[in-house]
């Protein structure tokens, strides 16, 4: 499952999604807030966490070398949060929640910009996504091990701790302060950069729309994130174009490059 859809350019819509519902977690917010540079190198940050991503999925034996940097990378992160609380990254629920996101989110977004999952589908999805969990450390005991087992357990979580922190609220205000991109095409650069102050605010208010909708609606209503009946139309508009037009691009632009890569020597 994971190999078919982790690299497939529609994964690139439904990150957002998933990033804002880990920064709902206070302990989490804290710790990006505190610890990130998403707000002096949000294009750089994007990109490290996807090609992250992308290892755990297409890496062969460099995936279990990048749950171990993560590990690293989060050994020293820690503080308090909005209420007072200490926290530390890898606390188990706070590390085992970054993770969790994943699942209801690809599970959303592939119900809307491919198809919904056949039962036997849903249960791989949650399978693998537990073998990705183990590749990052996370241990058996501290995700549910069932399907059955895990929405008691993200209800859970919605009800008793995701809030609209000052991160979230950030990441989806269509004002903030968002730099020209600096990756990508050279010329592609070039060309955006004094169009960028004329920019930004569309492309803010279109991440915006695209991380609120592709968010699974129970998380959306537990974070208290607006969504209107004219905004869930428009997004099934733009869901109807995406499922006509990603299956029949050529692999070379329907995949990202890390799984172009692993798909070609595999096949090879």
């Amino acid at each position: 499952m994971l190999w078919s859809v982790a690299g497939d350019v529609r994964a690139l819509l439904m990150l957002p999604a998933a990033l804002t519902m880990q920064v709902a977690h206070p302990a989490i917010g804290a710790g990006v807030d505190e610890h990130s540079v998403f707000r002096t190198d949000p294009w750089g940050r994007g990109e490290r966490s996807l090609r992250s991503v992308q290892l755990w999925v297409y890496g062969g034996e460099d995936a279990a070398a990048e749950g171990r940097r993560l590990r690293a990378l989060h050994r020293d992160i820690q503080g308090t949060d909005a209420h007072g609380r200490r926290y530390h990254a890898l606390t188990p629920a706070y590390y085992s929640w970054v993770h969790a996101t994943g699942y209801p989110v690809y599970r959303h977004g592939l119900a809307l910009l491919h198809r919904p999952l056949t039962e036997a589908q849903d249960r791989r999805l949650y399978a693998e996504w537990l073998q990705v969990g183990r590749i990052l450390g996370i241990h058996d005991r501290d995700m549910p091990q069932t399907v059955e087992e895990f929405w008691p357990y993200y209800r859970r979580v919605l009800a008793e701790e995701l809030e609209a922190t000052a991160v979230v609220r950030e990441l989806i205000d269509p004002d903030a302060p968002v730099p020209a991109p600096d990756r990508g095409p050279l010329l592609l650069r070039i060309a955006l950069r004094p169009l960028w102050p004329l920019l930004r605010r569309p492309f803010q208010r279109i991440r915006a729309f695209l991380t609120v909708g592709l968010m699974p609606p129970d998380a959306r209503a537990a974070i208290g994130l607006e969504w209107t009946p004219g905004q869930e139309r428009r997004l099934r508009r733009l869901a109807l174009v995406v499922r006509a037009v990603v299956p029949v691009l050529p692999e070379r632009l329907r995949y990202l490059p890390l799984a172009r890569r692993a798909r070609q020597a595999a096949r090879r």
